[in-house]
């Protein structure tokens, strides 16, 4: 009965579009709660810029194009040191990130989508440099 409800739940949400499974039956995205909090320095591999963000949940990382915003997130990988997550923000895009814990002060983030009808993709390193202002 249980295997049957969860894949209701899944096909509902794929029907409805992505990140339509409600919250609470996604899973916890526990391997973000490891990570230090404090200030992250990201590099990115294509030469953009690196950018610092404070991190205080380790869920900053999953929509770095869409920091702000009405978003419903679909769980694809809830691992060890792993996560993935699809994301759909209503009227400004969607994207689908993974994220791997190297340390609980060092990740790899891989995200790719669509941010106000243009697409995105990128790779980058993330690190812990410090505490937040």
């Amino acid at each position: 009965m249980i295997k049957r409800t969860a894949t209701a739940l899944f096909g509902l949400g794929m029907l409805a579009g992505l990140g339509a499974v409600p919250v609470a039956a996604q899973p916890s995205l526990g391997m973000l709660d490891t990570l230090a909090r404090g200030l992250w320095q990201v590099t990115f591999r294509d030469g953009e810029p690196a950018s610092r963000i404070c991190v205080r949940t380790g869920r900053e990382f999953i929509r770095m194009r869409h920091p702000k915003g009405d978003c419903n997130r679909l769980v694809v990988e809830d691992g060890k040191n792993a996560v993935t997550v699809q994301y759909t923000c209503r009227g400004d895009g969607y994207g689908r990130t993974a994220i791997r814990r190297e340390s609980s002060e060092l990740v790899q983030i891989d995200s790719q989508g669509i941010k106000g009808g243009r697409p995105f993709q990128f790779s980058a390193e993330a690190r812990r440099v410090g505490a937040c202002n």
